[in-house]
Order: C-alpha cells, then sequence, then structure tokens
C-alpha cells in the first residue's frame, strides 16, 4: 500500500518542532507533499525543515496556496496547525473537499462553535460517497502512561473522588507565551492548555463530567484572564473531584490523582534518565507501591493512527470507524467541560451543567 499524500497547514512552533520530527521519524509511512502558511517566508521556512526527510515538498502560501491544496486530488489528509480562531472554518473547507483532517486542539473555540461545525460534518458527510475523518490532534489520549492509568483504575474499586493539580509554567521563556492568538481567545490559556488535562482525565475515569462549579481569578497580569480557576466537579458515575489550574507558577507540577475503595492512581508529569513523561504509580492496601515511567510519545501515536486510518479507509466502501480517541466530537467534549467551569467562574461558582454532546 502506497503511503498517503498529506499537507500540513501552518508553519509555526509545533510545526517546526513536532510535526515535522515526527513525521519525519516515520518518512516510510507517509508522504508531506506540501507546506502551507499565511507568508511564503513562513512556509519557506517550514520547508526547508521538512525537504531533508520529504524531498519532492512544495511550498504554498496565501488564498492561492491553499486553495492549490484544496483542488490536489492526490493529496488525501490534511494537518491543520493554524490559530485557534480559524481552525474550524479552514477543517470544513478541506472536508467539503473530501480530504481526511487531523485539526489541533482546541477543537473549536467554543460549544457554540462546535455544535455548528458537528451539525455542517454531518451535512458534508451526508453528501459525499465516503465519509471523511475529522480527527483531534488530543494526544493526551495516546500517552501510553493514560493508557495504562485507566487499566490501573479498573481494579481500584469504587471511585471516591478525583484531583487534576496543575500548576503550570506560562512564563516569558516558554515560546508559546507571545502567541498572539491564544492571547485573544476566549479563555485564554485556561482553554487552549486546560484541554489537555481534561482530556486527560475524561481518558482516565472513563466517563463524563456532568457539572461544576468555579470561581477564577486574574493574578498575573502578563497573562490574559483568567489565569487561575478552581473547580469541584461531578462525574456521570456519581463521583466528585477537584480541577484546580495555575497558568503560571515558579514550581511547576501536574498530576491526576483517582482514589477508590481499593487503592489509588496517580499519574505525575516529571522527567527520568533526561527524558520527559509521566510517573504512573499505584497504591493498595494489599500490595506495596508500583511506579512506572513513560516518556513521552502521544504526538506520534496520534499521527501514526490517523495515517493508519486515512490510509485504511478507502478500502471499506464508507463504513470504515476512525480510533473514537481522535473524534472532533471527543475534542469538543473536553472544551465543553471547560467552558462549563469557566463560565461557573464567571458567575461567581453557580453550579453550570455541561453541555452534551
Amino acid at each position: 500500500m502506497a503511503p498517503p499524500h498529506i499537507a500540513i497547514l501552518g508553519a509555526g512552533i509545533f510545526v517546526r518542532t513536532q510535526y515535522i520530527p515526527r513525521l519525519a521519524d516515520i518518512s516510510d509511512q507517509v508522504v508531506v507533499k506540501s507546506i502551507w502558511s499565511r507568508s511564503e517566508a513562513s512556509a519557506q521556512a517550514a520547508v526547508e525543515l521538512a525537504r531533508t526527510f520529504f524531498p519532492q515538498i512544495e511550498c504554498k502560501w496565501g488564498n492561492v496556496g491553499l486553495d492549490e491544496i484544496i483542488e490536489d486530488g492526490s493529496i488525501t489528509g490534511v494537518a491543520v496547525v493554524l490559530a485557534g480562531q480559524i481552525q474550524v472554518e479552514i477543517s470544513l473547507r478541506l472536508l467539503k473537499a473530501g480530504k481526511h483532517v487531523i485539526q489541533e486542539k482546541p477543537a473549536a473555540a467554543s460549544i457554540n462553535e462546535a455544535e455548528t461545525a458537528l451539525s455542517c460534518y454531518k451535512a458534508i458527510c451526508a453528501n459525499l460517497p465516503s465519509q471523511p475523518i475529522w480527527a483531534v490532534a488530543e494526544n493526551y489520549r495516546f500517552e501510553p502512561a493514560f493508557v495504562e492509568g485507566k487499566k490501573l483504575i479498573g481494579g481500584i474499586g469504587d471511585m471516591m473522588n478525583v484531583q487534576v493539580i496543575v500548576e503550570g509554567s506560562m512564563n516569558s521563556s516558554n515560546p508559546y507565551f507571545t502567541s498572539s492568538w491564544r492571547r485573544n481567545f476566549t479563555g485564554g490559556f485556561i482553554l487552549d492548555m486546560g484541554v489537555h488535562f481534561i482530556a486527560g482525565l475524561r481518558m482516565l475515569v472513563g466517563c463524563d463530567v456532568i457539572s461544576a462549579s468555579a470561581m477564577t481569578s486574574h493574578v498575573d497580569t502578563s497573562l490574559p484572564p483568567p489565569d487561575n480557576i478552581s473547580s469541584i466537579f461531578q462525574l456521570e458515575n456519581g463521583c466528585s473531584g477537584i480541577f484546580v489550574m495555575a497558568v503560571s507558577t515558579r514550581s511547576p507540577k501536574i498530576f491526576w490523582r483517582v482514589t477508590g475503595l481499593k487503592g489509588t492512581v496517580q499519574i505525575e508529569r516529571g522527567n527520568q534518565d533526561g527524558r520527559h513523561g509521566y510517573l504512573v504509580s499505584v497504591y493498595g492496601t494489599d500490595v506495596q507501591t508500583k511506579s512506572s515511567f513513560y516518556p513521552f510519545s502521544g504526538v506520534d501515536e496520534e499521527l501514526k493512527t490517523w495515517l493508519y486510518d486515512i490510509s485504511d479507509a478507502p478500502h471499506k466502501d464508507g463504513s470504515y470507524k476512525a480510533e473514537p480517541r481522535s473524534s472532533y466530537v471527543e475534542g469538543a467534549r473536553d472544551v465543553a467541560v471547560l467552558e462549563a467551569m469557566l463560565e461557573s467562574g464567571s458567575k461567581l461558582g453557580a453550579l453550570t451543567h455541561v453541555k452534551r454532546l
């Protein structure tokens, strides 16, 4: 089977530091035919990084370049790695042209946009002979640490409580600190970063958040508001938990902790032997504490999964079911949880129900 030909829309930090290196590692499984950006200079800089691995890669820019990618019948899939405010509109244009899409998180700027997008997607699929795949690149659902943590939670008995604590490090030394679209995004860094942590939460507990009560604040004036949120939430299984996030702190720490009648599972971000990743620990009354370290590999796994899906889909006569962890609706559900928390914060902690999708 010939590898799929894809295009990348976007030439920013994440494309240069993640997409190009990760796709280069699997260059036997994919052909990156073109990289597009609004400006020629930006697109050309990214193309030069990728040319070593994809010698025939083309540089595209502006409206004409985007139209050329949309009309190119040899391109079966497109990675959309653009500002959050425009990703949905561009993705729908590509899907309407029959392209498979993997779109960077967040899935949408709001749950209203997500609902409209899903309605448009259904209409597009109804008018095409085969359904184009719309994936959201949420790498946390593909991190081996969360896959293992989900398995371990099955052994800790009835769930009693959940904690998600995020003490971030979004300061001037972070390359995304000056990102203009994130600063002009409703919810700011809380929404853009927070969808990762909510995805990890939902992956671990295996059910949805149904309601939340939260307080928000704006303390660090170098960041867009709000930059702090403290929320109590309820899961559909009846268990409650807390989600606490500070966008920028001096002592970064991130962990998920699920306590059950028979034990506790914790996933904590860290590094070991110079590798960044997650330490997964299980504590129980009958066994010693067991801990295993899993290096980051979620971006690799999500891209491999999407490439497998778009390669296999044409052979399934329109009945292909793509990996559910990548689905647009899963990404939209992450946004729905954070939107409910942020709405509650704007209403001084009023109980807010999460919109169901």
